[in-house]
């Protein structure tokens, strides 16, 4: 059952539709239903008729604190939390970046309501982790490298994380703290994370840009009906300052082959090489820093929550891998 009457649905419907087509918009009718991929946030699929028969494909999702659903206000950091963030980064960022992501149909914030709306394209497509074949991976890796290169000239809107020294040293303390580690696991780790100051201090200066933050297979939709194909990223409410490897981490995390992973790193580079920007020489280890950040950040998310089978892997395993590996 929606939390918003139809009524004041369509009235903001209205409102950011108008400013949008630059002249005075009014809908006919309104069919509203629960999105299948709702994970956070209230997500409502809307299919609109307005007056002069032009129909409109749209997701109406709510982001204030009243429409979190209740395992995710329980498991969620609240220090990641800003309901502003997404709404910007569709605005001012995506918008005129023109990257093929969803396109913004406006956005209603009113804070002493709790209101924070975002109305977007209904995009085609499927999410990327229902595609097994590894060259649309590399596809996909060639358009964030193309993204990060376009975003990292982008404003830095007040709402963006930061990925900074700070929000690195934030993960390893809640990651030892999880009931969930064994103890000669937990040992293992806390030595990692006794040297982990060489390891944020080459985070921060990495090459910086504007990320998305959770560039993980579910969060992104590939429409290969179009030509070329779509990229649509969505959900970029962790969206942040920081090192683009961050997001190639998290595209190529899970269950690839050390080949295959690999492969989809080369197709980054690649598009970089291409449009003249050269690789770090350390271009592989710090891919591999910015994984070890992820195995730490998915341990200390929270220590009575479990990820849904899309991002079940073991992180610990990854971090300890990671650390012999690099001789940390």
């Amino acid at each position: 059952m929606s939390l918003v009457p139809d009524e004041e649905l369509v009235r903001a419907l209205e409102n950011s539709l108008s400013l949008h087509h630059g002249r005075t918009t009014r809908v006919h009718t309104l069919e509203r239903r629960e999105s299948a991929y709702r994970s956070s946030f209230a997500l409502e699929e809307l299919d609109l008729e307005l007056e002069g028969g032009e129909r409109l494909a749209l997701i109406f999702k709510a982001l204030g604190e009243g429409a979190l659903s209740d395992a995710a206000l329980k498991v969620k950091p609240p220090f990641l939390r800003d309901p502003v963030r997404e709404l910007e980064v569709y605005e001012s960022l995506l918008g005129p970046a023109r990257l093929g992501t969803a396109t913004c149909f406006g956005t209603n914030i009113e804070p002493a309501a709790g209101r924070y709306w975002l109305f977007l394209e209904r995009v085609a497509g499927v999410p990327l982790y229902e595609v097994g074949r590894r060259a649309t991976w590399e596809y996909v890796a060639r358009w964030l490298a193309r993204a990060h290169r376009q975003l990292s000239a982008a404003p830095r809107t007040p709402s963006l994380l930061r990925y900074d020294a700070e929000f690195f040293w934030l993960w390893p303390p809640r990651a030892l703290r999880s009931s969930r580690l064994d103890e000669s696991v937990r040992l293992r780790l806390a030595e990692v994370a006794s040297g982990y100051e060489a390891v944020v201090d080459r985070l921060v200066n990495l090459p910086q840009t504007v990320l998305h933050g959770e560039f993980y297979a579910s969060n992104v939709l590939v429409d290969d009906a179009s030509a070329p194909s779509r990229v649509c990223p969505i959900d970029w409410e962790q969206a942040g300052v920081g090192p683009g490897l961050v997001d190639l981490a998290a595209h190529a995390a899970g269950r690839w082959s050390r080949v295959d992973r690999g492969a989809i790193a080369s197709a980054y580079r690649e598009e970089l090489s291409d449009a003249g920007v050269k690789a770090a020489d350390t271009f592989e280890r710090d891919l591999e820093l910015c994984r070890l950040h992820l195995a730490f950040q998915w341990l200390g998310w929270a220590d009575d929550w479990t990820p849904p089978d899309e991002h079940r892997h073991d992180w610990a395993a990854e971090a300890i891998r990671i650390a012999d590996e690099l001789s940390l």
